[in-house]
């Protein structure tokens, strides 16, 4: 990977969609409701000293449901997000 995000973003990898889901009989595809994932693993941290001390690499984040930019390489979905758009730290 040679992505290195600057400032106070991160990029993260995207967490992995679940498929179509079976309750009882009925068959409920993955379009339906489809909300977008709100986690991530942490793959890079921008060049900001605060925000490297406390995002590290392998992280696993929680981040606003709007926030960030999706970039796809390589097959694999990724998103950069702002400081800001971090919600909280899965630990």
């Amino acid at each position: 990977m040679n992505i290195q995000p600057l400032d106070d973003r991160v990029l993260i990898e995207k967490a992995q969609e679940e498929g179509e889901q079976k309750v009882g009989s009925i068959i409920i595809p993955d379009t339906a409701a489809k909300e977008k994932p709100t986690t991530g693993k942490v793959v890079a941290v921008g060049t900001d000293e605060d925000l490297q001390e406390n995002i590290k690499v392998g992280d696993t984040i929680i981040y606003s449901k709007y926030a960030g930019d999706e970039i796809k390489m390589d097959e694999v979905e990724y998103m950069i997000i702002q400081r800001s758009d971090i919600l909280a730290i899965v630990k």
